[in-house]
C-alpha cells in the first residue's frame, strides 16, 4: 500500500489552518484588544549565566528533535517497504512534532538572549492558536494509531481494506479539523477578554492559563468552557485509546507464537510510553480548575508535553522498531548489517 505521499494532505491542513486564523481575527475585531498592544514573557531565570546554560540545552534539545523526527519522516518516504498505515500515521505525528516545538522554542531561545522579551498582541494570538491546533492534532493522532493498531492485530485479514490509504487520509483530515475547531474556540474566548496592565505572561509562551490569569474580568466561564473541552479533546480520545488497547491486549494473549506476541506487544508499549508522556502533563495542565494555577509547575509541565515529548518520540518509536532501524541502515548502504 503506497503511504508516502503526503503533500495533498498538508497542503489542505495548512489551508484550514490559515482560514481559521483568518476567521479568528475577524471574531476577535481590534476594539477588543485595544488596551493591550504586547505582553512580556517572563520565561526562565533572570540570572545571565543560568540563562546562557538553557539557551545552549535548549537550543541542542530543538536541534535533536528535528533531526530525529525529520530522519523519520524521511525514512517513511524513502522506504517503500514503511509505505503503510502505521508509518504513514507515525510520519504525520512527526510532522507535527516538528512543527509542535517550532511554534514555542525559537520564541524562548530569542527570549534567553535578549532582555526585552516582549511579543505583539497579534503574535500571543497567533501562537496560542497554532500550538493548540497543533496540539490537538497530537491528541487525536494517539487515538487514530491506537484504532489503527487495534485493527492490525484484531482484524489482520480485513486489514488493508479497513485501512486504505483514502480512508486514512480522511482520518487525517479530520483529526485537522477537530485540532483547528478546538484551538479556534480556545483562542476566541481568551483572547475576547479584557487585560490589564502589568502584561507579563508568567510563562515562556502565550498558553491558555498563563494569559487568562491577566485578564481583569471574571474568568470562571473560560475556567468551566476549559474543562469542558479538555475533556473532550483529552479525555475522551485517551478513554479510546485505553479501550483499543484492552482489545488489543486481549488478542495479543491468544497468538501462539511467543515471537508474534512480543513483536505485537513491542508496537503497543512503545505507542503507550508515549500516550503516557503526553496525556499526563497536558491533562493536568487543561482539566484543573483555575485555582490550582502555578506558574512555575505549569512551565515544566509545557516543557514535558511540548518540547520533551517531541524528542523522546522518534527515540522510543525507532530503538526497539527493525523495520526503521533497517531502512536506516539500508539508506547508508549497508544491507547486510541491516538484515
Amino acid at each position: 500500500m503506497q503511504m508516502g505521499k503526503l503533500k495533498p494532505m498538508e497542503v489542505k491542513g495548512l489551508a484550514q489552518i490559515h482560514t481559521a486564523w483568518q476567521i479568528t481575527t475577524q471574531s476577535l475585531g481590534k476594539d477588543n484588544h485595544s488596551s493591550v498592544s504586547e505582553f512580556i514573557l517572563l520565561g526562565f531565570s533572570s540570572e545571565p549565566q543560568v540563562r546562557m546554560v538553557l539557551f545552549t540545552f535548549f537550543l541542542l534539545l530543538y536541534l535533536m528533535t528535528l533531526l530525529g523526527n525529520g530522519l523519520i519522516v524521511t525514512l517513511i518516504y524513502l522506504d517503500t517497504h514503511l509505505h503503510t498505515p502505521m508509518y504513514f500515521f507515525l510520519s504525520v505525528l512527526s510532522l507535527v512534532d516538528m512543527s509542535y516545538v517550532t511554534t514555542t522554542v525559537p520564541q524562548m531561545l530569542v527570549n534567553l538572549v535578549y532582555l526585552r522579551r516582549t511579543i505583539s498582541w497579534g503574535a500571543c494570538a497567533a501562537q496560542m492558536f497554532i500550538f493548540l491546533v497543533l496540539g490537538i492534532a497530537e491528541c487525536v493522532l494517539y487515538a487514530i494509531m491506537a484504532y489503527d493498531r487495534y485493527m492490525a492485530i484484531c482484524f489482520p485479514l480485513h486489514y488493508t481494506l479497513l485501512m486504505s490509504r483514502p480512508i486514512c487520509i480522511k482520518m487525517v483530515t479530520v483529526c485537522w479539523s477537530i485540532s483547528i475547531a478546538g484551538a479556534l474556540i480556545y483562542t476566541v474566548f481568551t483572547m475576547r477578554l479584557p487585560y490589564c496592565g502589568p502584561y507579563k505572561i508568567n510563562h515562556f509562551f502565550c498558553e491558555v492559563p498563563a494569559v487568562l490569569k491577566l485578564a481583569c474580568a471574571d474568568t470562571s466561564f473560560n475556567d468551566r468552557l476549559d474543562f469542558i473541552l479538555g475533556f473532550i479533546l483529552l479525555l475522551v480520545p485517551l478513554s479510546f485509546i485505553l479501550a483499543s488497547y484492552v482489545r488489543i491486549f486481549a488478542s495479543i494473549l491468544r497468538i501462539h507464537s511467543s515471537q508474534g506476541r512480543l513483536k505485537s506487544f513491542s508496537t503497543c508499549a512503545s505507542h503507550i510510553t508515549v500516550v503516557t508522556m503526553f496525556y499526563g502533563p497536558a491533562m493536568t495542565m487543561y482539566m484543573r480548575p483555575g485555582s490550582w494555577y502555578d506558574p512555575e509547575r505549569d512551565k515544566k509541565l509545557a516543557l514535558f508535553y511540548n518540547v520533551v515529548s517531541a524528542f523522546l518520540n522518534p527515540i522510543i518509536y525507532s530503538l526497539r522498531n527493525k523495520d526503521v532501524k533497517w531502512a536506516f541502515l539500508k539508506v547508508l548502504g549497508n544491507r547486510g548489517t541491516a538484515q
